[in-house]
Order: C-alpha cells, then structure tokens, then sequence
C-alpha cells in the first residue's frame, strides 16, 4: 500500500494536483511557485489587453477597466490588486511600450550623464517610429491626470537621476563648480527635449549626444574651443 500512495502522489504531483504525501512537512510550497507565473501572466495580458484596444483605435479617455478586463480575459479585481486606477495602469502601459532606461552606474559623472542623454534620444527614436507611442503621448497631454501621473512616476525620477549625475561630474571636477547645478543639467537635456519634442523633424543622428556634450564642454564663443 504504501509503494502505491507514494506513486498516486507522484501522479497527482505531474498531473499538478495536490503535492505529494509530507511535502508540507519539508518545508515545500508548490503553490506561491504557481501562483507567480500566473501572476506575471495576468498582468501582460492586462498591459496586451490595452495595448490592443489603443491599436484598434479607441481613445484613452474611451477605455473602461470593465473594458480592458473583458478583453485581457480577467476580472476586474485582476487589475485593481495591481494598479488603483485607470492612470496608474496607462503609465505602465507608456512605460512597456518605451524603450527600457539604461543601467548607470549611479558613481560616475559625465559617463553617467551621456548614458541618460543618449536613452533621452532613443526614446525620441520610439516615438517617431511608433504612431501608436506617439499618439498616446499626444492623449496623456489633453488629460491632466493621467499627465500628472506619467510626469510623477517616469519623468521626475529620471530628472532627479539626471541632477545627481550632474552633482558627481561638479565633485569629479569635470564640470565648473561655480554653476547651479539645475542650471547645468538644462543645458545638457534642452537640446534633446527641443530635437525629441519640439522639433519632431529634426534629424536625431548616433553621435547626437557627443556632440551635444562636446559644445557644452567646449563652450560656443569663439576660440572657446582652444581654452578647454
């Protein structure tokens, strides 16, 4: 009997039934290591889900999470376990659809500096070549919210990401100490935000950010050049 308990165990075990005979007692737990795939699963098929609806041509504004609920194949408690609301469920759509941010090394200076300019003109890149980023990021603007939001959770943790790499480049004697150091980070990401955004025609080529840093660092005057 005891040889054919120990094989209905294993059974139900492959079968992904109940754990076998004793598993509790060394301390195994099948079902948190089910449960996350699952988990992981649910919430791309919630961001998919969205992502779909937007391609099919309904408007931000238009999207209810009975909606996006129906269409991912979830419940809507699915999806208030993962976001509060609507706006917090975009942002993470926005974030899925760009380009990831790079790794800094978070203890250089100008090396970090030039990481996070260089994913500044990757992200314009993305925008451009998706009419779907783009159009979302032209919706997110007409609502306040769901603006708000964007700019709390993705833009002010890069800006302030951007200032300390800043404040280590001053430290590291690589950048003039006599400036104020938000001053400093404007000059460096300006000329990104005016080609990525407010120029959408303007050419973004690969040695766009060199270039950038190499006119900052060797000043615009005449002969400026000749005294770095």
């Amino acid at each position: 009997m005891q040889g054919q308990d120990g094989e209905r165990d294993r059974c139900a075990a492959r079968a992904g039934g109940a754990p076998p005979a004793g598993a509790a007692a060394e301390g195994a737990d099948p079902e948190p290591r089910r449960g996350r795939p699952r988990s992981a699963a649910a919430e791309r098929a919630i961001l998919d889900a969205v992502i779909a609806l937007l391609e099919a041509g309904e408007p931000l504004a238009g999207l209810s999470i009975e909606r996006i609920a129906r269409t991912a194949g979830v419940g809507k408690a699915t999806i208030y376990r993962r976001w509060s609301d609507k706006e917090e469920l975009f942002v993470d759509v926005v974030r899925d659809m760009e380009p990831d941010d790079p790794p800094v090394s978070g203890t250089e200076g100008l090396a970090d500096l030039r990481v996070m300019l260089e994913s500044l003109r990757t992200r314009g890149l993305a925008q451009r070549s998706s009419a779907l980023l783009h159009n979302i990021f032209a919706q997110m603007k007409s609502h306040p919210k769901l603006w708000q939001e964007y700019s709390g959770m993705v833009i002010a943790p890069r800006r302030v990401a951007m200032l300390e790499a800043v404040r280590r480049a001053v430290a590291a004697g690589e950048l003039r100490d006599d400036l104020d150091v938000e001053l400093i980070d404007d000059l460096f990401v300006g000329p990104m935000l005016v080609r990525t955004v407010h120029r959408p025609d303007a050419p973004l080529p690969e040695d766009l950010v060199d270039r950038v840093i190499a006119a900052l660092l060797g000043g615009l005057a005449p002969g400026a050049e000749r005294r770095v």
